[in-house]
C-alpha cells in the first residue's frame, strides 16, 4: 500500500480506527488521538510510538480504559499488530487517555492537536 501520509498521522488513524471498531457509538465522535512520539531505536530494530487519546468526559476515559484496563489494552495490541504488519518492524506502543472538557470547542485545543491549521 502506497500513502502520502506521515508515520505520525498513519499511526494515529489506525489507533483510531480501533477505537471506533471496539467503541462504536460510545466515545469515538469524541475523542482525538495525538501521537507525541514517534521515533526508531536502530540497536533494537523497534519503533516507539506514544500517544494520547483526549476526551471530553471523564465518563468516556472510563470506556476507553475499560475495567482494568481491558479496551485499551485491547484497542493497543491491535493498532500495534497492524503497524507492525504495515511497517514490517516491531512496536512497542504505549496509550494514555486525557480528559479535555469539550476540546472540539476550543480553536486553540484544534490548533494544539494538528486538526486545524
Amino acid at each position: 500500500m502506497v500513502t502520502d501520509q506521515n508515520d505520525r498521522v498513519f499511526a494515529r488513524e489506525i489507533i483510531r480506527e480501533k477505537i471506533f471498531h471496539f467503541c462504536h457509538q460510545e466515545v469515538p465522535y469524541c475523542c482525538a488521538v495525538v501521537v507525541e512520539e514517534l521515533r526508531y531505536q536502530p540497536q533494537k530494530d523497534l519503533i516507539v510510538v506514544k500517544a494520547t487519546i483526549n476526551v471530553e468526559r471523564e465518563s468516556q476515559k472510563g470506556i476507553l480504559i475499560g475495567k482494568g484496563g481491558r479496551m485499551l489494552k485491547r484497542i493497543g495490541s491491535l493498532a500495534r499488530k497492524e503497524l507492525e504488519e504495515i511497517w514490517g518492524k516491531k512496536v512497542y506502543l504505549e496509550l494514555w487517555v486525557r480528559v479535555q472538557e469539550d476540546w472540539r470547542d476550543k480553536d486553540f485545543v484544534l490548533r494544539d492537536l494538528g486538526l486545524i491549521g
